[in-house]
């Protein structure tokens, strides 16, 4: 009979623990923000919700800071911003966050870097006064493997599904102006794209470009030769540096069209209003003696093809869409 109670307080306390459990996890998925971690599998972003004490947003700001490098005894999830990793300071102005983070941040891996880079952008975004954030490393603003300045991030800035890797694969409709067969005026092909989701949509455009078109009644308005060094977007302008062989001389096309090929390219995209063209990071060239680099160029269709069929149209058709297999960086 002792030992039937005894089971019977034992299944009772067991439900009870079990109940509580659930009920902490009910209002941490109910709270109004959260906390982003890293997966133990080093794979992917998990949100955990959290409520914070401050109400300022100086002081939410700091406590959020403190979770993130705070050691987690998860079997799931570890902090995002490793112990090694030191932000010296950071500061708030305008809206516009400032991180500021010691050597040790550059000695993280790629992936550990965009996942803790991810992690931090999403939480404190949630801040009131935080619309963007900026990393600087020793007071250099923050690079990608590449060259390619990081600038200013969102919580969109990264793309990341639910319960799939960073790195996972995502399909995107993109337009791009190349030249038509005399060289006299722009050509729009709508590309159906499949890539990584750690690349950038302004590299992606730059690549694609730089491949040259797919269907027929075009050709590339730009030099072979031609390398992307990096491309960025801050406050809404393309910078995009190319390698010399932006210079090879092809007056088959005229310079106008190869300017604006870029230039309407990369402003389909919703972030980009104005475009500005560097050589090897020097912007005081004048292509081919017309085409000012200094100057940020905003799109202009005055250069289309008179035969070119509208981007609606291409759509509508769906003669012109190509589909590219981007490679898996993992695969």
């Amino acid at each position: 009979m002792r030992r039937k109670k005894q089971s019977l307080y034992l299944l009772i306390l067991l439900l009870s623990i079990a109940g509580l459990i659930g009920c902490e996890r009910g209002r941490q998925d109910a709270a109004e923000y959260k906390v982003f971690y890293v997966n133990k599998e080093n794979t992917k972003t998990i949100a955990v919700g959290y409520e914070p004490t401050a109400e300022d947003d100086q002081g939410m700001i700091e406590e959020f800071l403190e979770k993130l490098v705070q050691k987690e005894e998860s079997k799931d999830y570890h902090q995002a911003v490793p112990k090694e990793v030191k932000l010296e300071s950071w500061k708030l102005d305008n809206a516009q966050l400032y991180m500021y983070f010691g050597s040790s941040y550059l000695e993280m891996d790629h992936v550990s870097e965009v996942l803790c880079r991810a992690a931090i952008v999403r939480t404190l975004t949630q801040v009131k006064g935080v619309e963007c954030i900026s990393f600087y490393v020793e007071d250099s603003p923050l690079m990608d493997e590449s060259g390619s300045l990081i600038g200013l991030m969102t919580a969109e800035s990264f793309i990341e599904n639910p319960g799939e890797q960073i790195n996972t694969i995502q399909t995107a409709s993109i337009t791009l102006y190349f030249s038509n067969k005399k060289g006299t005026g722009l050509v729009p092909e709508v590309q159906e794209v499949h890539y990584s989701s750690n690349i950038s949509m302004e590299k992606l455009v730059m690549e694609q470009l730089l491949k040259g078109p797919k269907g027929d009644g075009a050709r590339s308005a730009i030099p072979d030769g031609t390398k992307l060094v990096n491309v960025s977007v801050l406050d809404g302008v393309g910078f995009v540096n190319l390698n010399e062989g932006f210079l090879n001389q092809n007056y088959e096309i005229a310079e106008p069209v190869v300017i604006y090929s870029i230039v309407n390219s990369l402003a389909e995209l919703p972030n980009v209003t104005k475009v500005q063209i560097s050589v090897n990071g020097d912007n005081t060239i004048k292509y081919r003696e017309k085409m000012d680099l200094s100057a940020m160029y905003e799109r202009n269709l005055d250069y289309m093809d008179e035969n070119a069929q509208s981007q609606e149209e291409q759509i509508e058709e769906g003669n012109e869409k190509v589909v590219i297999e981007e490679e898996d960086p993992d695969g």
